[in-house]
């Protein structure tokens, strides 16, 4: 089914992703309610632990961020970033441009995640992104974008696949700050190493690695 709620989130800490207990995190993962899949994200030059959400309803994706991740971020010691998006509104933008969340087949694994937000408040359906998508399309190494909608904020960002972390790094350092510019609008961006995180994710039957 399509996702109607995507939460992003992340960690402030720092664990190389080998040493991250992800088998016991993910069995506790799959018995939450309304979770259709995780892909797990690891900060580049970071090694902050996070993901990326996929859910079947607002409603447990809510209850995931205010009662299950908190508790989860507790036990490891680690103050936490969580970001709840309304799904149902981006699918159309989403499957413009080859969202894996939607369906869309990507051409190879994504060797990097980029997340972006955009501190806006623009409804999605007055959102240009009919303009931005042909836009994107054209970035090197991109593989595919899901675009995001913050659930009673309405700020605009995405979740976007690289074939590369120096496609995605070129495209968080050089590109997205001056669209965020042009929107005369504070941002946040942080890149992912996707190529280590491919057997959690999988096992989250993560859309990007199935």
């Amino acid at each position: 089914m399509s996702p109607k709620a995507f939460v992003y989130t992340e960690l402030q800490l720092s664990v190389p992703f080998a040493d991250a207990p992800w088998q016991d995190v993910n069995a506790s993962l799959l018995e939450q309610p309304g979770l259709l899949n995780k892909t797990w994200l690891a900060g580049v030059n970071t090694n902050s632990l996070g993901g990326i959400y996929a859910f079947d309803s607002i409603e447990n994706a809510e209850a995931f961020v205010t009662g299950y991740f908190p508790s989860e971020a507790a036990k490891f010691g680690a103050p936490q970033l969580t970001r709840l998006f309304d799904a149902a509104v981006v699918e159309e933008a989403s499957l413009d441009i080859n969202s894996a969340h939607f369906g869309a087949m990507l051409p190879q694994k994504p060797g990097a995640f980029v997340y972006t937000e955009v501190q806006v408040n623009v409804p999605f359906k007055h959102a240009p992104w009919a303009a931005r998508n042909p836009i994107l399309k054209t970035l090197p190494g991109l593989l595919g974008k899901t675009w995001l909608s913050g659930l009673h904020t309405n700020t605009l960002g995405g979740i976007d696949a690289f074939d590369t972390v120096e496609n995605a790094m070129a495209f968080a350092l050089e590109l997205f700050p001056k669209a965020a510019a042009g929107m005369n609008a504070s941002f946040a961006v942080r890149v992912f190493d996707g190529a280590v995180v491919e057997d959690a994710s999988r096992a989250m039957r993560s859309p990007f690695f199935s």
